[in-house]
């Protein structure tokens, strides 16, 4: 997947939008794909993000996180963390397929699919290229942030 052209979505998002990557085109992308809204690991990873905000944005850079949570439980997630970008509700999965993130799992020691921790930067032109899969949170939004400067 990595420099190839990623196909436009829709997606709905927080703050009545509708978050569109073709009219994103000018600026970095930075996805982020995580599992639950208002878990320990979710909460760090949007907070970081919402930290180094101001940073991504000076790099010409647009930051949207994925759930499967509804809108309303983003709305929440959103205010509760004052996070200064939308989060998408990726509820029919159609997007995660497209980026390959829903994968087997074991949750209290039973199998499920959720949502693997994962970020993709895409270019101003719409090239996917930097993934990140099976992250873990420490350190990984500064690596982002490092990458998105370069280009």
């Amino acid at each position: 997947m990595l420099d190839t052209q990623i196909p436009d979505f829709s997606l709905p998002a927080t703050s009545d939008t509708t978050f569109n990557l073709a009219e994103q085109a000018g600026k970095v992308v930075v996805i982020y794909f995580y599992p639950k809204d208002s878990t320990p690991g979710c909460t760090t990873e949007g907070q970081n993000f919402r930290d180094l905000h101001a940073e991504f944005a000076a790099a010409g850079a647009v930051i949207l996180g994925i759930s499967r949570d509804s809108l309303k439980s983003h709305e929440n997630f959103k205010s509760k963390q004052a996070f200064p970008f939308e989060l998408g509700s990726d509820k029919d999965e159609t997007v995660c397929t497209l980026f390959d993130v829903i994968k087997d799992k074991m949750m209290y020691g039973k199998p499920c699919r959720g949502i693997e921790r994962s970020t993709f930067v895409i270019d101003r032109a719409g090239v996917l290229r930097r993934e990140w899969r099976g992250i873990k949170v420490t350190g990984h939004v500064q690596e982002v942030l490092d990458f998105v400067k370069t280009l």
